[in-house]
């Protein structure tokens, strides 16, 4: 096993974990704090830990841990994160360029814009082929303005945008279109009807739509949500699905270019999976100068369930991992 060089202890350093889908990123820190804690590789030595204010949940002895812009609980792929001194570093990564790749699934959207969410309507998808998806992407490449979704949790009047959506209380104006660029923006695989995906089973009430409808005619006034399904469809029949690759400025909403590119094509759509592949320089596959690779969670799944024994310098197989990612602060 190659030795490794070791910088002064304890370290403070970024570095990229790979996130499986499933669990919110803050429930992977707060697994992965004790783990951090326990190890030598940022331990703070006894009596050199600051007062903490009471009102603070942290306990003496933990490393302050911090992530660069969390993903999703559907959402897997890069998550930057920061130790001791490295948190300072993490607002970079909020602005910083990012890779997604994500696949859409035609014919129904959905409140969340993506498949946690309920469905909202369903619309014709069988008239999109690839070529009309190829054509509509031109229309999102560059810099274009992305409309936040009215289900979020950004506010107006300080009022999140959700609760105006759930109350049936109409928006005072337009929610405010934000700024974005995307670098990229390609088709790079064709699922058709060859996937598992299916559309979520939790739909909104009649009432719930209604009070949708109220929130949005505070700035449109014919705007109406209505079912128009697909005619003629076997039961086994699947609708479309296909994979777009995009590298985008930070603030692009990934649910959002996929909700439009659906209407784009005359139909609806949501996200039913969506890896992030790049996170600045913290990468799934380092192709260019300077990208840097992750840890994936496994490793620390692994360790959290038994560190096995420490290699003859030491080291346990996480912390072996970490120290040949990390960026030292």
């Amino acid at each position: 096993m190659p030795k490794i060089t070791v910088p002064p202890l304890p370290v403070s350093c970024l570095f990229g974990m790979i996130k499986p889908s499933g669990p919110t990123s803050m429930s992977l820190l707060n697994d992965l704090q004790p783990l951090l804690s326990k190890s030598r590789l940022f331990e703070q030595p006894s009596g050199s830990l600051p007062q903490r204010k009471k009102k603070r949940s942290k306990k003496v002895g933990d490393v302050k841990l911090g992530q660069g812009g969390t993903l999703d609980p559907l959402a897997d792929g890069v998550l930057v994160l920061g130790v001791g001194q490295g948190t300072k570093k993490l607002t970079e990564f909020l602005d910083c360029t990012k890779e997604y790749s994500t696949t859409c699934l035609l014919g129904c959207e959905t409140d969340s814009y993506d498949s946690e969410g309920a469905r909202v309507r369903v619309a014709p998808w069988k008239h999109v082929t690839k070529d009309k998806v190829v054509e509509a992407l031109s229309q999102f490449k560059g810099e274009i303005q992305q409309t936040p979704p009215i289900f979020s949790a950004l506010k107006m009047d300080g009022k999140p945008l959700y609760e105006y959506a759930r109350n049936g209380i109409p928006l005072p104006r337009p929610i405010e279109p934000r700024t974005v660029t995307v670098h990229s923006l390609e088709l790079v695989e064709w699922r058709g009807s060859d996937h598992s995906f299916s559309w979520p089973e939790k739909a909104l009430t009649e009432d719930q739509k209604k009070a949708m409808e109220v929130a949005i005619r505070g700035i449109d006034k014919t705007a109406t949500i209505k079912d128009e399904p697909e005619p003629a469809v076997q039961d086994a029949e699947r609708p479309t699905a296909f994979v777009i690759k995009m590298r985008v400025s930070g603030g692009t909403y990934v649910r959002s270019l996929v909700h439009d590119l659906a209407h784009a094509l005359g139909s609806a759509g949501h996200v039913v999976t969506l890896t992030r592949s790049r996170q600045g320089r913290f990468v799934l596959d380092p192709t260019e100068d300077g990208d840097q690779a992750c840890v994936p969670w496994s490793v620390f799944e692994k360790g959290l369930a038994d560190p096995g024994s420490a290699d003859e310098e030491g080291w346990t197989e996480w912390e072996r991992e970490v120290l040949q990612h990390m960026q030292v602060i």
